[in-house]
């Protein structure tokens, strides 16, 4: 049988048996795919993924280094990285990551939202506006970003740029509104 078959196969098998959570097996079938071929990527990043969902971050980690020596502009492969970095409390580590990610892809929501974080964890709260700032522009109906650009707004004692940001998150998501209500006191304008 052929080796890309072989591959196509045991990738396959591996993927049914993520979607059953036979973790264990699908590790061993995306092993079987590294012995025809070690520096298959699509391997190394299933395993990687395979470890973190585990909870096996430090392995994690190790594959997609492994994964970023063979191809260091894979933006998924940076960020996963710098996901994990930020996991392990290193958020040097991860913001280096995500402004490579972003290097790569300007609007990749997830390493705006990212190195935001991480800017906030490391008490840079201003320097999060502008990354948060951008991923309310490439996700405009999440409120993941809003809730952190109004956070960091109400930190750094702005009440009307915060009360924007508060009324604009009660027109779609009256939840994340409540509890920004709760966090800064105020209180969300009704929509007219």
């Amino acid at each position: 049988m052929p080796r890309a078959t072989v591959r196509w196969f045991y990738n396959h098998v591996a993927a049914w048996c993520v979607l059953f959570r036979r973790r264990d097996v699908a590790l061993e079938y995306y092993g079987k795919m590294l012995l025809l071929d070690p520096a298959d990527t699509v391997a190394l990043a299933s395993i990687a993924f395979n470890y973190a969902q585990q909870g096996r971050k430090r392995e994690a980690l190790a594959t997609f280094e492994r994964v970023l020596a063979l191809q260091p502009g894979d933006a998924e492969a940076n960020f996963s990285r710098g996901f994990l970095l930020q996991e392990l409390n290193d958020h040097d580590g991860a913001m280096a990551a995500f402004r490579r990610v972003l290097a790569i892809d300007p609007d990749h929501d997830r390493a705006l939202y990212g190195l935001a974080l991480s800017l906030i964890t490391t008490g840079r709260p201003e320097e999060a506006i502008a990354p948060l700032k951008r991923n309310t522009r490439v996700q405009p109906m999440s409120p993941y970003g809003w809730y952190q650009l109004a956070r960091v707004q109400h930190q750094l004692g702005r009440p009307e740029e915060t009360q924007k940001i508060l009324d604009h998150v009660a027109k779609f998501e009256p939840k994340v509104a409540r509890q920004l209500e709760r966090e800064t006191g105020l209180r969300a304008k009704a929509p007219g």
